[in-house]
C-alpha cells in the first residue's frame, strides 16, 4: 500500500504523564460506572434488568419502524423489538419498571388491533424475565470479560515477556473501561449486545498493541545503542502510518453499520467507534508507555540495590 504518513519522529513517550493523568480519570469515570451498573442503577437493558417479551405473528409482513411508532404512541417508548421478517413474527422486550404485568399483554394487542386493523396476528407467547436471570447474565458478561484479560495475559506472556502481557492487559482494560463510562455518561442502555461489543474492542486494541509490541521487540534487538524511551518513540513511529491505515478503514466500515444498520445495532456501531478511536489511543500512549515505566522502575530499583550493596 501507499505510504500514508511520510517517516515520523513523533515523542509519544515525552508526554505519557499527561496521558497517565488523562486515562486516570476516564478509566475512574468507567470504574465508578461499572459499581453503578452492577448494583442496577444504570440504564440496564432488559437482558439484566428484567422485564416481558411478547411474540406476534403478523398473517402479513410488517415495518418494524411503523410497529416502534405504534407502541410509542401507545405509551410503550422504550420497546426493544426484533424481526423475524421470513415468519412475519415480531418480538416486543420491555423493560421491568417500563410494564404493568397485569395488563401488558391486552395493552400490545390493543395497539397492535388498532395500528395495524388490516394485518391480522396473534400472540405466540409471553414471557418474563426475573430479576434471577438478570443477575446472572451480569455475573457470566463480567466473567467473560475478565477471563479474555487473563487469557490476554498469557497470551502476551508467552508470546513476548510478563511485563508486556501485563501492559497489553492493563492497556486492554482501560479501552473496555473508558467506552463503559462515556456509555453511562451518554445513558446509553446497557444489554448483552453492548458487553458483545466490549469484548470486540478488546480484541481489536489487543490486536493493535501486539503489532506495536512487535516492533518493539524487534528494534531492541537491531537498535542496541539507543536507550529505551527511543527504542519505543522508533516503534511507534515505524507502525504510525500502519495503525492509522488500519483504523481508519475499520472506522469507515463502522460507520456504515451506525448509520445504516438499524435500530438493534446502533448501540454496537457506537460503542466499536469509540472503542477504534481509544483503542487506537491506548496502544500510542497508554501500552507502550506503561512499558517505559516499567523499565524506569526496574532500572531505579536496580540502582538501590547496588548503592547498598556498595
Amino acid at each position: 500500500m501507499l505510504t500514508f504518513i511520510k517517516k515520523t519522529d513523533i515523542n509519544f513517550i515525552g508526554k505519557r504523564k499527561q496521558f497517565f493523568m488523562l486515562s486516570t480519570v476516564l478509566v475512574a469515570l468507567g470504574i465508578t460506572a461499572l459499581i453503578l451498573i452492577s448494583s442496577g442503577s444504570g440504564n440496564l437493558g432488559i437482558d439484566f434488568a428484567g422485564g416481558a417479551a411478547i411474540q406476534l405473528k403478523f398473517d402479513q409482513p410488517i415495518q418494524i419502524n411503523a410497529a416502534r411508532k405504534a407502541l410509542e404512541a401507545g405509551g410503550l417508548k422504550n420497546a426493544a423489538l426484533q424481526e423475524i421478517s421470513t415468519e412475519n413474527k415480531l418480538i416486543i422486550r420491555l423493560k421491568k419498571q417500563e410494564i404493568d404485568k397485569t395488563n401488558l399483554r391486552s395493552k400490545v394487542s390493543d395497539i397492535f388491533s388498532t395500528s395495524f386493523s388490516g394485518n391480522t396476528f396473534v400472540v405466540e407467547s409471553s414471557t418474563e424475565i426475573g430479576p434471577t436471570i438478570g443477575e446472572k447474565l451480569q455475573r457470566d458478561a463480567l466473567n467473560a470479560i475478565l477471563f479474555s484479560l487473563i487469557l490476554i495475559i498469557t497470551y502476551i506472556a508467552f508470546r513476548f515477556e510478563f511485563r508486556f502481557g501485563i501492559a497489553a492487559a492493563i492497556a486492554t482494560f482501560h479501552d473496555v473501561l473508558v467506552v463503559l463510562g462515556i456509555f453511562y455518561v451518554l445513558n446509553v442502555e446497557i444489554t448483552l449486545l453492548v458487553v458483545t461489543a466490549l469484548l470486540t474492542i478488546a480484541g481489536y486494541s489487543l490486536n493493535d498493541t501486539v503489532v506495536v509490541f512487535d516492533r518493539i521487540r524487534e528494534n531492541l534487538k537491531k537498535r542496541k545503542k539507543e536507550t529505551f524511551d527511543e527504542v519505543i518513540n522508533r516503534s511507534i513511529n515505524d507502525n504510525l502510518s500502519r495503525t492509522l491505515i488500519t483504523s481508519l478503514t475499520t472506522f469507515l466500515a463502522v460507520i456504515a453499520l451506525f448509520l445504516f444498520g438499524g435500530e438493534v445495532i446502533h448501540d454496537f456501531a457506537l460503542a466499536v467507534i469509540i472503542g477504534i478511536v481509544v483503542g487506537t489511543y491506548s496502544s500510542w500512549f497508554i501500552a507502550s508507555s506503561l512499558l517505559v515505566s516499567w523499565q524506569k522502575r526496574t532500572e531505579s530499583q536496580g540502582k538501590r540495590v547496588l548503592k547498598r550493596a556498595s
